[in-house]
């Protein structure tokens, strides 16, 4: 139909034209996608529509330009709240609820709401927490949890202990054990209830990231702040997403329109706050294994750093490039300084220094 407006194939036609085609095919078109394209053509000051961003929208894409288009729109498609919408379902009213939790924008929350499908799910959140802890905890040491008074504590291969730092490795599996019911229960709760919503927003690829920056970034921050102690537990990638999407809230306060907010804020800050004050009082607790002291908190620091700079960023700019954005690029190279500083001082640093380290479980 298009092409019978655009007889030289330019690849645009006058708004004129695309108003006339909306009102001739509005009834064959979704409510939500007929509301967006509306708000383009009213906010087209070029006097004409580029045919690929109707593609682009009926077939659930969304490009830069695109988004820039519709930005004046932005009024028309506040007209009407996503929590106006009657007559749901469970899974719809879930994915409205999603939406309303995690973004600060009602023309994000709408397109989120028009063109989430579940396929994929959020299988990484949910592939971490049950595989990661209960299958391995549970079936291969036949206990779910690991005691820091257990004698199977030390004597594991997936801890980051000083003296074998350079088994690379465990700067990335200690994340599957914990150091108490109370320390995996609190964090399975955040991961859960933070993570999964995240991850069915922006995808698997971003969240897994910040999630796994977050890991690393807490055992390098023990390696260099906190030299004698081990770590375990998931808290550098789970206080990475939580303190982003706290950050991302506060950020966005007036337009977060998720019920309770404040509460909702109040209650993951008294959370972590408890997990971290725990984990402070088991650094200097007498240890049940001396020489070698209980598991430092210091993951936790490095996983908020990782989230108050590149997790912000990527919650930030729902659905567009990172590539583009100058902060990103700022942030990203922040922290691979830092790892490279990390890495160099795990070679010389413990040398030079001399320190007297506890000896290997």
């Amino acid at each position: 139909i298009l092409s019978q407006f655009d007889p030289d194939n330019t690849g645009y036609i006058s708004t004129e034209k695309f108003r006339t085609l909306l009102q001739r095919h509005g009834s064959e078109l979704d409510p939500h996608k007929l509301e967006v394209l509306l708000a383009l053509a009213d906010s087209n000051s070029e006097g004409r529509i580029c045919y690929q961003d109707f593609v682009n929208l009926m077939s659930n894409k969304r490009s830069n330009s695109f988004r820039q288009a519709i930005l004046q729109g932005n009024r028309r498609l506040c007209s009407k709240a996503l929590l106006e919408e009657t007559g749901l379902s469970l899974s719809q009213r879930l994915i409205r609820h999603v939406a309303y939790e995690t973004l600060p924008r009602e023309i994000d929350r709408k397109w989120y709401y028009d063109s989430y499908t579940c396929c994929p799910p959020p299988w990484f959140m949910i592939t971490i927490t049950i595989v990661a802890f209960f299958l391995y905890n549970g079936v291969v040491l036949d206990r779910f949890v690991l005691q820091v008074s257990h004698p199977l504590y030390l004597k594991n291969a997936l801890l980051y202990h000083p003296q074998l730092r350079a088994q690379a490795w465990r700067y990335l599996t200690y994340i599957f054990m914990h150091a108490g019911i109370e320390h995996l229960g609190l964090n399975v709760v955040l991961q859960l209830l933070v993570g999964v919503p995240l991850e069915m927003v922006h995808g698997a690829a971003r969240i897994s990231f910040v999630y796994v920056a977050g890991v690393v970034a807490g055992s390098l921050a023990v390696s260099v702040a906190d030299m004698r102690a081990p770590v375990v537990g998931s808290s550098g990638g789970v206080y990475a997403l939580v303190s982003a999407h706290l950050a991302n809230i506060v950020m966005n306060w007036s337009g977060m329109k998720c019920q309770f907010k404040l509460l909702r804020m109040a209650v993951a800050l008294i959370c972590m706050s408890f997990e971290f004050g725990r984990a402070v009082w088991l650094r200097f607790h007498p240890s049940a294994y001396p020489p070698c002291p209980h598991p430092s908190f210091m993951a936790h620091l490095g996983g908020v750093m990782v989230g108050i700079t590149l997790g912000v960023i990527i919650l930030r700019n729902y659905e567009q490039r990172l590539q583009d954005q100058t902060l990103w690029w700022i942030f990203l190279s922040i922290y691979v300084i830092f790892v490279l500083f990390a890495i160099f001082w795990n070679i010389f640093a413990y040398s030079l220094l001399d320190l007297k380290l506890p000896p290997p479980p």
